[in-house]
């Protein structure tokens, strides 16, 4: 499945960090960036979610909430978000009916090996839960730059 601008973002309700829950309803009235990460703790997933971490401020005066996903474990999140005291949500899809749902469940290729693992992707949705821009494949280096300088724009 592949997400567009203009499709309604698909709805979910998982848990998060700190034995919360989330939904994506939940949002409405705000924009999010949802980020989907292959791993907590490794190196580019810590980079993307420290940039993400440094325009937070920014992020939110512009009525943008920032939700972090991976297939790790919310122990695994609570241990992430700790250690680097993010200031948004990481909600877990151990089960990957979300990465599904959003198709960053993708065959990967590394060194000559296939593998399914998460690409690397964001997805920009409005506050009526339509989705407003989608990077995949992406490059951590200036990506949340990117994502935030696309809502200011707005």
């Amino acid at each position: 499945m592949t997400l567009s601008p203009g499709d309604i973002a698909p709805a979910f309700d998982l848990p998060t960090d700190g034995d919360g829950q989330l939904a994506l309803c939940d949002l409405k009235g705000k924009k999010v960036v949802l980020y989907f990460y292959p791993r907590d703790s490794t190196p580019g997933c810590t980079t993307e979610s420290n940039d993400f971490t440094d325009l937070h401020d920014q992020f939110s005066d512009a009525n943008t909430v920032i939700v972090g996903a991976s297939k790790d474990s919310v122990k695994r999140h609570n241990n992430f978000k700790a250690k680097y005291e993010f200031p948004f949500t990481l909600v877990s899809d151990e089960e990957g009916v979300l990465c599904e749902a959003y198709g960053v469940w993708v065959l990967k290729k590394n060194y000559g090996k296939e593998y399914m693992g998460i690409e690397r992707s964001t997805f920009l949705i409005d506050e009526d839960g339509k989705i407003l821009e989608v990077w995949r494949k992406v490059r951590v280096k200036e990506h949340a730059q990117k994502v935030l300088t696309a809502v200011q724009a707005l």
